[in-house]
């Protein structure tokens, strides 16, 4: 859930933070998780990409559609393949206290559509393109 799902009064976008936008609710996989349940997974629920995380909740990777269609071209079985293997180590990631135009021109500058949010290593959220623009619109009240 977004805290501003429950915005009832304008304010000033840039004010917004990544805390305010994010998901608190993410779904994740443990290093040892295998490509197919990955991607069984990504495609049930129509992520984009998935988290990959230490039993202790520690950011260590992430899984996109990207890593998971070059082990397919690449003919590798997805049922014998860990997240380790597939996914994109050290992943760009933000913190709750980043605001909206840092996040905003992140996104823009890297070519990224989500990112994990941390704290201290720790997984605490996910932060799509489409939560900046839901942000935007509910603070402006272009939202009805």
């Amino acid at each position: 859930m977004r805290q501003t799902d429950f915005f009832l009064a304008a304010c000033d976008p840039k004010t917004l933070t990544v805390g305010q936008l994010m998901q608190d609710a993410v779904t994740s996989c443990t290093p040892r998780t295998d490509g197919a349940t990955i991607a069984s997974m990504m495609t049930r629920r129509n992520f984009g990409s998935l988290p990959v995380v230490e039993s202790d909740g520690t950011l260590v990777g992430i899984v996109s559609e990207y890593d998971l269609l070059q082990a397919m071209i690449e003919e590798r079985d997805l049922r014998k393949i860990p997240a380790t293997e597939i996914m994109s180590a050290h992943p760009v990631s933000v913190t709750e206290d980043q605001t909206l135009a840092q996040v905003a021109d992140l996104f823009q500058d890297r070519y990224i559509t989500r990112v994990p949010v941390i704290r201290n290593r720790k997984l605490v959220g996910i932060l799509a393109r489409r939560d900046l623009l839901f942000g935007y619109m509910k603070a402006s009240q272009y939202w009805s």
